[in-house]
């Protein structure tokens, strides 16, 4: 993230133009993330009822359990995406451009699942994993680089008001895209996700003049000679996947596991061969290594952590179609509704969780990074075991109240809270000097590494939705909790002083 301008601002930030006493750019940033944060989610949340319905009523007919599994290799490989996008936008492209790419990309993916065809389909959504991946990795330097120094009293609540757009687009979403799609025609669902995907652009460019001319520079240009070599292997090993498709697919023996294979495996290998390539590199002194090997636990639990958390929009979605009420108060909504509880919650407890841990600090009782790490994987696997017993309610054709699934909701939305934010800090904070720009996309590496773990275990044909998947782990996150907090001094003494 560059922090400092090649020539002084326009204006002091008594005199320049401001949104809310913030750079004007924030507004143009701010909207471009609500709107691509609505396309996002929307279309997540109609992704494994479309894939699990019925032919009949217009979706693709899946059996569960690869609705699921197609579900946690999307959501593995936008994280997974994150590493190259941050790559793109600091060798390639700089990460104004990076974003514009990006934006058109994912719009562009959206409106092929608009399109009734399978091939059209899969094929939106490799686009739309693909430029959301470059456009997480990049847009947040940006709103970083509207405060070219890093002391702006202003920098913080910029990026809280930033924050706050992702969860209000995340939060009207699913009421909007997911009723129409649910309702009305799942196709108008994900074209209404690509409408919104074109005002997030259109809000970019238009707010092009206020952001910061840094974005415009690639901070680390890639020479040409590095970048012919790279375009030659990028295209023998796309030679290489393509020919051996065209084998499987001319044969006749092309079935979606050809894809969701190999991609799950990467998603599980490459988190490990990158975190323990930077552990092992020998330019990195002794305190830099130890506290690599404390990050290591961290990133384990953030990987349990998620693994549980992202089935919020998948087997808990599957859950609210096939086995909780969809009325309350005499009020019917459809399942998709039930995604919007998240960011209801986060908009609403996030300011009272940084309130919190202000209280606590000033009474020198704040829980430090490893007891709320602890306390966040006891929330998760206490959500499951309560879906446990939900799901021992809902037995033959009894449906369970909606209230089911708000309270697990809300206890993951708690423990989110308690990891997430305090996950990205600590990344900052045990960052190696030479890694410090890319461990964010390291941090993202773990939602990869959780997602690709459910998609595993659906892939070898582990039971969906029953009480035994719930209760085994529920138990697995709580004994990683109780595990965490009792060797939380032990990892304490590995993070070389950072607290």
């Amino acid at each position: 993230m560059a922090s400092s301008l090649t020539k002084a601002p326009a204006g002091s930030a008594a005199t320049e133009r401001t949104f809310l006493g913030h750079p004007r750019g924030l507004a143009n940033l701010f909207m471009t993330e609500m709107w691509e944060r609505y396309s996002f989610y929307g279309m997540r949340a109609l992704l494994v009822l479309y894939l699990a319905t019925e032919v009949a009523d217009g979706g693709l007919g899946m059996k569960d359990a690869t609705a699921v599994a197609i579900y946690s290799v999307y959501n593995a490989m936008v994280y997974l995406l994150a590493l190259p996008g941050g790559w793109l936008g600091d060798r390639v492209w700089g990460a104004r451009k990076a974003v514009a790419v990006a934006g058109v990309v994912i719009m562009a993916g959206h409106f092929m699942l608009a399109v009734p065809a399978q091939f059209s389909f899969f094929l939106g959504l490799a686009f739309i994993a693909a430029g959301s991946g470059v456009l997480k990795a990049n847009i947040s330097t940006m709103v970083g680089q509207l405060y070219p120094d890093k002391n702006d009293s202003r920098r913080d609540s910029g990026f809280t008001i930033f924050y706050m757009g992702i969860n209000l687009g995340a939060f009207v979403a699913p009421l909007t895209i997911g009723a129409i799609g649910q309702k009305v025609n799942w196709h108008l669902g994900f074209a209404m996700a690509g409408v919104g995907m074109a005002i997030g652009l259109l809000f970019f460019f238009l707010g092009y003049r206020h952001l910061n001319e840094e974005s415009t520079r690639v901070p680390n240009p890639l020479p040409a000679a590095e970048r012919t070599a790279l375009v030659k292997k990028g295209l023998i090993w796309l030679g290489v996947a393509a020919a051996a498709y065209a084998v499987v697919g001319l044969s006749g023996n092309f079935h979606i596991d050809w894809v969701l294979w190999p991609l799950t495996v990467l998603g599980l290998l490459l988190p490990a061969w990158y975190l323990f390539r930077i552990r092992r590199d020998k330019d990195l002194t002794q305190v830099e290594q130890g506290r690599m090997t404390g990050y290591i636990w961290f990133f384990v639990a953030a990987a349990v952590f998620w693994a549980i958390y992202d089935q919020g929009g998948s087997v808990l979605t599957l859950f609210a179609k096939n086995d909780t009420q969809t009325s309350l108060f005499g009020f019917d909504f459809p399942e998709s509704w039930f995604q919007s509880l998240n960011p209801l919650f986060v908009m609403a407890m996030a300011p009272l969780f940084a309130m919190l841990w202000v209280w606590l600090g000033r009474r020198n009782k704040e829980p430090n990074t490893a007891s709320k790490f602890a306390t966040a994987l006891l929330l998760i696997g206490g959500s499951f075991f309560v879906m446990m017993l939900a799901q021992g309610v809902a037995s033959g054709d009894t449906k369970v109240s909606p209230m089911w699934l708000v309270s697990v909701y809300f206890m993951q939305t708690v423990g989110e809270l308690c990891l997430s934010p305090v996950g990205l800090s600590l990344t900052t904070k045990l960052a190696p000097e030479k890694y410090s720009s890319q461990m964010m996309g390291v941090w993202f590496l773990a939602v990869t590494a959780g997602s690709s773990v459910i998609a595993l275990l659906q892939l070898v044909g582990a039971p969906t939705g029953t009480e035994a998947w719930f209760a085994s782990q529920g138990a697995l996150a709580l004994l990683a909790g109780v595990g965490f907090f009792m060797y939380r001094r032990k990892v304490k003494a590995l993070m070389g002083g950072v607290h």
